[in-house]
């Protein structure tokens, strides 16, 4: 370590990676650099976007890099740094070996999940999709693998019986600013051990697709709530009603279901209530979006509208 005290390089871009960042930045320890990545287009107008990481960075008043690809600029970039730990939380680009064994004591990485469980890009989405009763954060041993170093610690958490994937993550960005600072000594001094991770238990979240969201009613409604939960804030669970795109933020499975009818028929309105025909069960409609409008409550969406027979999906 030089002589200044230990170097820390933190290395993140979603907002998720924004408290453990203030959580160093507000420590002992606080970061001699921050690396995200650059500026991407956003929004409808497409203008470049900072990513949270940046935005909280300059806030701070730390330094900052935001390499395009982790090239032979970034390496010498980060070199001259001369790091003692870089601390990775979804900073969205692969690490190269190279990259990898610059720090004294290496990147150690906070993951959304319980690893083995839920190697890669999309653990919180995975975990409730798959109806997980607990999930948590592990701190890793970044190796060249996708999530697959050994693990120096976890903490775990019950998730919500109709907790969305924007507020699970919410609550485990929090949890993984708790473990840094809790493991943050060891690390720096070297006398932490990781453990490698089980065989046994492997499992892999890719990368979600808008395309994901898309709600097949002929899947259990039970399904169906998952996938309305994890698809929340994005790219939000939706169907078609009468050919336009009808978002889903908010449903649970429901009483009520009908033998008869086909999946994605509307079962009933009633007393602000709007159910559908799934696979298995029925499904109660709770908040809903139209193309242009906010979203509602189904109360306000049923308002001057016949629904009931409507088959959605077509």
């Amino acid at each position: 370590m030089s002589g200044s005290g230990p170097r820390i390089v933190f290395a993140g871009s979603p907002a998720f990676a924004v408290p453990s960042l203030r959580a160093l930045a507000a420590g002992s320890v606080p970061p001699c650099a921050v690396l995200t990545q650059p500026d991407r287009p956003a929004g409808r107008g497409r203008q470049p976007r900072p990513s949270a990481v940046k935005q909280a960075a300059e806030s701070l008043g730390l330094p900052l890099l935001q390499p395009e690809r982790l090239d032979a600029a970034a390496e010498a970039a980060l070199r001259a740094l001369a790091p003692d730990l870089m601390v990775v939380v979804a900073y969205g680009l692969l690490l190269p070996p190279s990259i990898l064994s610059l720090p004294r004591r290496g990147c150690v990485n906070l993951h959304a999940s319980l690893l083995p469980r839920w190697r890669g890009a999309s653990p919180v989405q995975a975990a409730i999709l798959a109806g997980d009763a607990e999930t948590g954060v592990s701190l890793m041993q970044m190796d060249a693998g996708l999530d697959s170093g050994p693990v120096y610690a976890a903490k775990r958490v019950a998730i919500g019986p109709e907790e969305t994937a924007g507020e699970l993550a919410e609550r485990l960005a929090a949890l993984a600013a708790e473990l840094l600072l809790e493991q943050l000594d060891g690390l720096l001094s070297g006398r932490l051990e990781a453990r490698p991770q089980p065989v046994e238990g492997v499992s892999h979240a890719p990368k979600i697709r808008k395309s994901d969201a898309r709600i097949d009613w002929s899947q259990p409604a039970e399904l169906i709530a998952r996938q309305v939960r994890a698809y929340n804030p994005w790219p939000v669970a939706e169907t078609l009603l009468d050919g336009q795109r009808l978002r889903i933020w908010q449903a649970r499975p429901a009483g009520g279901a009908d033998a008869g009818a086909v999946p994605g028929q509307v079962l009933a309105v009633d007393a602000g209530e709007l159910r559908v025909q799934t696979g298995a069960g029925a499904l109660q409609l709770l908040r809903l979006q139209l193309p242009g409008r906010k979203p509602v409550t189904a109360a306000e969406f049923v308002r001057a509208r016949r629904l009931t027979g409507t088959v959605l999906g077509r």
